[in-house]
Formats: C-alpha cells, structure tokens, sequence
C-alpha cells in the first residue's frame, strides 16, 4: 500500500495525496504532446518539402507520419500501457501454482 504524502495544495494540511496519484494525467498529457509534435513538426518538413518540389500532398504524408511516430514513441516509452487502478499487480489476481483454487 502507497504511504500517504502531504498534499502539495496550499491551505488544508490534512489532505492527503498517494504515490502517483497524477500518473494518468501526466501520461496523458506527454502522450498528447508526442502526438501533437509529431503532426507539428513533419508537417512542417512536408510543407518545406511540398514548397521546394511544387506539390501539394507531401505535407499531409507528414503529418500522418508524425501522428504515427508520436503514438509510437508514446507507446514505446510505456505511456500507453494498460494500468491497474487497484494499485496492486496483474499477478496478484491470476490462479495459483499450488491448485488451490482458493488461494490467493
């Protein structure tokens, strides 16, 4: 069990904040902003590209391969990852070595 930390929040002293308790948030937003820059900057490339050639597609090329990129990055670093909210570990609830069914 997580031990309970003093809130970072002014007033109140006796909020109490777990371990983490902002993970999913943070995760989420570094996810978004894989994505978002990834778009950003290879549209940027496509359009430079799109200028210098004379085309007109390359910078939507760009910006599926940097939507691409940004959710594999996220994914690589482990933001996308299927969490527990129960805090304990997926091996927690799986069947026991012994048979006993019953044993936890």
């Amino acid at each position: 069990m997580p031990t309970p930390r003093k809130s970072r929040h002014s007033g109140d002293s006796t909020e109490v904040e777990r371990d983490g308790g902002d993970g999913g948030y943070n995760a989420g937003i570094a996810v978004f902003s894989y994505i978002i820059g990834g778009i950003i900057v290879w549209s940027l490339i496509g359009w430079g590209l799109d200028y210098l050639w004379g085309t007109r597609w390359i910078v939507l090329l760009g910006a599926l391969l940097g939507a691409t990129g940004g959710f594999y990055l996220s994914h690589m670093h482990g933001l996308t990852s299927q969490r527990t909210s129960s805090g304990g570990s997926a091996a927690d609830s799986g069947p026991s070595d012994d048979g006993d069914s019953n044993a936890k």
